[in-house]
């Protein structure tokens, strides 16, 4: 955007996503194709994307069962077996693998032990992708991730909101009177100043934020599991951080920002069109301020519509800053709700009960599996003592469970381990003790 002529123009939608080689890159995709052993790209819900040459040299027309891949991920060390079926027998067969994490998916060697020569080649193979992706994905002057990059994130994050509970918002912010700073300054200078913003802005997202150079002298922040309300506080903090900056050449530099919220069902042109229109207006009302485009499913979870003044209330204040995390966070909120609800049916019938039980312990089982190996991936320092808070949480639940089955389940007995046990004892006070891990760092 000009911010001398302001342009109310409509940004370009992400393209589609591209497949495994685009991901790759030419150079890279030749490495990965010829590699000496077995290889295959996943992504981390197990879905094969793409082997190489002596994968199917070795085993033929088959592809790793997603279930043995998932279960791979989750490990802590990286090393087990993976199931491969063969589409065209039918049969599956079950063989040592190494995994190797790549920042859009995993990377898997097959067929040969642990230790076996060729895991060096892998790992030079790994370093050696894991460069090419990120000189394809970032944006060379300023270091921040590029607009291709960018389409690619986007369409991911939309995918996991399909049919769930995941929020998604967008920071869009602009450099106030840039070109003034390049014609009083000079190009050179200019550059400097969005280095040193991308610095700035780096430095006060949380970790699961994203960074982008939009376009010229607009950034663009990608906030995973985050509402409008949580994306607005987001702005006006990125806001304020940049107008007490000193610019080195310049000295005051200020921006103006945009935000909105994914809608369910919301084609990317036209939440990039709200987006763009909030900074526009953003603009308009005189520069260096926040202008907000409130609409989203956000609205639901921050306005309490319960059912019950029984019911759990979501707040955004619960968000630790994974994603992962806080969707499933979240979706314990859902599920615990939908057991109260089922408490009242539980006489007539309890099948309805134990079913919405069910479902709140099968998750809540691998929440924690999922917590326990991101905590393990950040080298929580108090992960062992977190692993008991979650043991006695489950042993917990599982004596509600034996009440449920005896018919001996009350409302008060639910509600207070849901609201005390779960809620207040367990993520207000156990969990809060790792949030630190996921604020006010920049991507990798």
């Amino acid at each position: 955007m000009d911010d001398d002529g302001m342009s109310g123009s409509t940004r370009r939608p992400p393209a589609t996503a591209p497949g495994p080689a685009e991901t790759l890159g030419a150079e890279a995709l030749e490495v990965f194709l010829r590699f000496p052993s077995p290889l295959a790209i996943a992504t981390t819900s197990g879905v094969t994307l793409l082997v190489n040459d002596a994968m199917t040299g070795q085993f033929g027309a088959v592809s790793p069962i997603p279930e043995s891949v998932r279960a791979l991920v989750r490990r802590d060390d990286d090393r087990g077996r993976v199931a491969l079926r063969d589409d065209g027998e039918g049969g599956v067969v079950e063989v040592p693998a190494r995994l190797v994490r790549l920042r859009d998916g995993v990377l898997l060697m097959i067929g040969g032990p642990p230790g076996e020569p060729g895991l060096d080649e892998l790992a030079s193979l790994r370093d050696r992708v894991s460069q090419l992706e990120r000189l394809a994905a970032t944006d060379h002057l300023t270091g921040a991730w590029n607009r291709s990059y960018f389409d690619r994130m986007i369409e991911a994050e939309l995918a996991r909101g399909v049919g769930g509970q995941h929020l998604v918002s967008l920071v869009l912010l602009d450099v106030d009177h840039f070109k003034r700073i390049n014609d009083v300054h000079g190009h050179a200078t200019g550059d400097a100043v969005l280095r040193e913003l991308v610095r700035c802005v780096q430095a006060r997202i949380r970790a699961s934020d994203v960074l982008f150079r939009w376009g010229g002298e607009e950034f663009a922040v990608l906030a995973g599991s985050t509402g409008y309300r949580g994306a607005q506080r987001l702005a006006e903090h990125l806001c304020a951080a940049v107008a007490a900056h000193s610019f080195p050449g310049v000295g005051t530099v200020t921006v103006s920002l945009g935000v909105a919220e994914h809608q369910p069902g919301e084609l990317p042109a036209d939440w990039f069109a709200r987006l763009d229109a909030a900074l526009y207006a953003a603009k308009e009302a005189g520069r260096n301020r926040v202008v907000v485009d409130r609409r989203g499913k956000s609205d639901a979870f921050a306005g309490g519509r319960a059912r019950s003044p029984l019911h759990l209330v979501w707040q955004e204040a619960y968000e630790c800053g994974e994603p992962t995390i806080d969707d499933e966070h979240r979706d314990i909120f859902v599920l615990a709700n939908r057991l109260i609800d089922a408490v009242a049916a539980a006489r007539d019938a309890p099948e309805v009960f134990q079913a919405a039980l069910d479902d709140l312990m099968a998750h809540v089982r691998q929440h924690f599996a999922d917590e326990e190996a991101i905590l393990f991936a950040r080298r929580y320092p108090q992960l062992e003592t977190h692993k008991r808070a979650h043991a006695g949480l489950l042993r917990r639940a599982e004596f509600l469970n034996a009440q449920a089955a005896a018919g001996e389940a009350t409302l008060g007995a639910v509600v207070e381990f849901l609201a005390e046990d779960v809620v207040a004892r367990h993520l207000m006070t156990v969990d809060r003790a790792f949030f630190p891990l996921f604020e006010h760092a920049g991507p990798a």
